[in-house]
C-alpha cells in the first residue's frame, strides 16, 4: 500500500483508492467525535418524563425554573399520569415516582425529601361528624377516594404506627384522579381527604383543615427518578440532556462526585419510616436546596 524511500513515503496506486474510499469514513468519525464533547460541555436535545401531579408540581417544577435557563437547547416535556406508565413501552426517558412503585430491574434516584401523608377535613365536616381515633374509625366517614388506572379499584389508605401497617378500604361519595379536586373538595366539606401533608399544611395552620390520626402517619422515602439500565439508556448518559437535570434536581450528586453515568440498580424501598437520626441526616446530606418541605408529622 506505502511506497518507502530513504526521504519519503508515498502510497502506492492500490493506496490511493483505499484512501480515497475511507478517507470520509475517518472525517464522519471524527465529525461525530467532535460533537459527542460539544454534548457533553453543552448538553442538548429533548427529555420526556412521566410523573403524577404532585412531584411534577413540588419537585420537577422547581428543578427546571433553575435549570432551564443554563441550557437553552434542552426541551424538556413531562407528563402528568397517574397510570404508573411502562417507561421504555412509551418511549419516556424518565419517570418519577415513589420508591414502591418503581419496578425492580429500574435504576432509582431518590430526588425528593421523605414525606407525610395527612388525613384531613373541614371544620364543616366535623362540626357534623366525631374526629377518627383510629384508621378504621374511616370506614364510618364519607371519605374523598382516589382511582390510579394502574389498580383499577380504589386506591386504600396506608397507615403506619410503631412498625405497624394498616391498609383501609373507605367509601364515599367522590371519586377522582386529580390530588386538586380532592384537596378542593375536603375544603368545601365534602368529605374527608388523604393527600400528602405539604399540600394541607398551609390550610391546617389556617384552620380551613382540621388533621386527624397524625400519628398513624410516619415519614417514608420520598420520590425518585428511575428510569431502565442499559441498553436502553440514551438520555441520561454522561452529557446527556437527563444527566444535566438530574445534576439539578440532586445538585448533591455533583458535589459528591457522583453521577447517573454509574448508578446502582436500587432496589424498590418498602414504605418504612425512616429513624429520627437517619432522617435528620438524608434531610441535610440528601435533600435540593429549594426542597424545603416538613418531612415529619
Amino acid at each position: 500500500m506505502l511506497t518507502r524511500n530513504t526521504r519519503s513515503v508515498s502510497p502506492t496506486e492500490a493506496g490511493e483508492r483505499l484512501l480515497c474510499s475511507v478517507g470520509p469514513r475517518f472525517e464522519e468519525i471524527e465529525h461525530e467525535i467532535a460533537a459527542l464533547i460539544a454534548l457533553r460541555e453543552n448538553p442538548a436535545g429533548s427529555i420526556r418524563i412521566t410523573a403524577g401531579e404532585h412531584p411534577a408540581v413540588t419537585v420537577l417544577q422547581p428543578a427546571l425554573a433553575k435549570f432551564l435557563p443554563g441550557y437553552p437547547d434542552i426541551h424538556v416535556e413531562i407528563i402528568v399520569d397517574y397510570g404508573l406508565s411502562d417507561i421504555v413501552a412509551e418511549g419516556y426517558d424518565a419517570g418519577v415516582r415513589l420508591g414502591e412503585q418503581i419496578a425492580k430491574d429500574m435504576i432509582a434516584l431518590q430526588i425528593g425529601p421523605a414525606m407525610c401523608m395527612a388525613a384531613v377535613g373541614s371544620p364543616a365536616y366535623f362540626a357534623q361528624n366525631p374526629r377518627p381515633e383510629t384508621p378504621q374509625d374511616l370506614t364510618q366517614h364519607n371519605c374523598i377516594n382516589i382511582r390510579l388506572p394502574t389498580y383499577g379499584g380504589l386506591f386504600p389508605r396506608e397507615f403506619e404506627k410503631g412498625g405497624r401497617e394498616l391498609k383501609v378500604r373507605v367509601e364515599g361519595q367522590l371519586v377522582f384522579n386529580d390530588i386538586t379536586l380532592r384537596l378542593n373538595s375536603a375544603l368545601a366539606g365534602l368529605g374527608l381527604t388523604y393527600l400528602p401533608e405539604d399540600l394541607a399544611l398551609e390550610h391546617i395552620a389556617a384552620g380551613r383543615l382540621i388533621r386527624v390520626l397524625e400519628d398513624w402517619c410516619e415519614p417514608f422515602p420520598g420520590y425518585h427518578l428511575h428510569y431502565p439500565p442499559p441498553p436502553f439508556l440514551a438520555g441520561l448518559r454522561a452529557g446527556g440532556p437527563c444527566a444535566a437535570l438530574s445534576r439539578a434536581v440532586r445538585p448533591d450528586l455533583a458535589d459528591a462526585g457522583l453521577s447517573p453515568d454509574s448508578p446502582r440498580r436500587t432496589p424498590s424501598p418498602s414504605r418504612r419510616p425512616l429513624s429520627p437520626q437517619a432522617l435528620q441526616r438524608w434531610r441535610h446530606a440528601s435533600c435540593p436546596p429549594w426542597a424545603s418541605r416538613r418531612a415529619s408529622a
